[in-house]
């Protein structure tokens, strides 16, 4: 059991939200190192040092030849090594936005067989051809084994991408994932709850409204909409009505996600 729960955030090359995602997880209790992706390739640091790893959002190589294919192909072919026993030894990843647009074309979701290394799924154009900004709704699945999301039932947070239709590439892969309960949660209805294709309340198309999905261990997560965006409760649209009306929470929703890995990596990885 670690005595302190060190993060390591990935910065440079068009990443652009590691002070939020840094805070989060220093509200959640973890020690948190920023270092710049080359120092990581050239081993000046090392996946070795952390127990949680957090690819972020952001913008990485200008989207150049799809959005997170230069970065994962970065990870894979000088990182492979210490990735893989990263997540071997019990480690958590979690990637939003950018980052999860890497793990999916790095192989590392949704790791079916145990194979962190093959892409079987991908994060592709959004269905309506624009770039989204806006909040969203989620229903989160309970069943799922997702270490960051044990104990939610729904989710409001911003989302803001390009490229966030989930599409499976293998015909068998999308049954896998929702028999595994892989789908940690869908984009719904603000009304009932309920998962939607509907635009705007699925802002990309996602088949079957997938908005996050985990590895079979639940360690590994990765998100469309942004948690790390909304850990103070005035980041909500509505903060000010929330207060005039007494309703306003201590904290916002995404900071639950991040609290449940640093207590997970606190009582569960060596």
């Amino acid at each position: 059991m670690p005595p302190n729960v060190k993060a390591l955030v990935v910065t440079g090359f068009g990443l652009n939200c590691e002070d939020e995602t840094a805070h989060a997880l220093k509200l959640a209790g973890a020690e948190v190192t920023l270092v710049h992706l080359s120092d990581l390739l050239d081993g000046r640091e090392s996946l070795d040092s952390f127990h949680i790893l957090a690819l972020i959002g952001g913008f990485s190589f200008g989207d150049h030849i799809g959005a997170g294919r230069v970065l994962a192909n970065r990870l894979k072919y000088r990182l492979s090594g210490q990735l893989q026993r990263f997540v071997a030894d019990g480690r958590l990843v979690i990637g939003i936005y950018n980052g999860f647009q890497t793990m999916v074309k790095l192989g590392l979701l949704p790791g079916l067989d145990s194979d962190y290394q093959r892409q079987s799924v991908t994060l592709t154009y959004n269905e309506a051809g624009v770039f989204r900004d806006a909040w969203v709704h989620l229903k989160v699945n309970s069943a799922s084994p997702c270490v960051f999301t044990r104990g939610l039932d729904r989710l409001y947070l911003p989302v803001r991408h390009g490229e966030g239709m989930f599409v499976a590439l293998d015909g068998d892969v999308l049954g896998r994932i929702e028999d595994g309960n892989l789908v940690v949660a869908r984009y719904a209805d603000p009304t009932t709850g309920e998962p939607t294709q509907r635009y705007p309340h699925n802002p990309n198309g996602s088949v079957a409204a997938i908005a996050a999905i985990c590895d079979p261990t639940g360690r590994i997560f990765g998100i469309m909409p942004h948690p790390e965006a909304h850990v103070s409760p005035y980041t909500h649209p509505q903060w000010g009505r929330q207060r005039i009306e007494g309703a306003l929470p201590e904290e916002g929703q995404g900071l639950a996600v991040f609290r449940n890995a640093v207590k997970y990596a606190r009582s569960n990885v060596v």
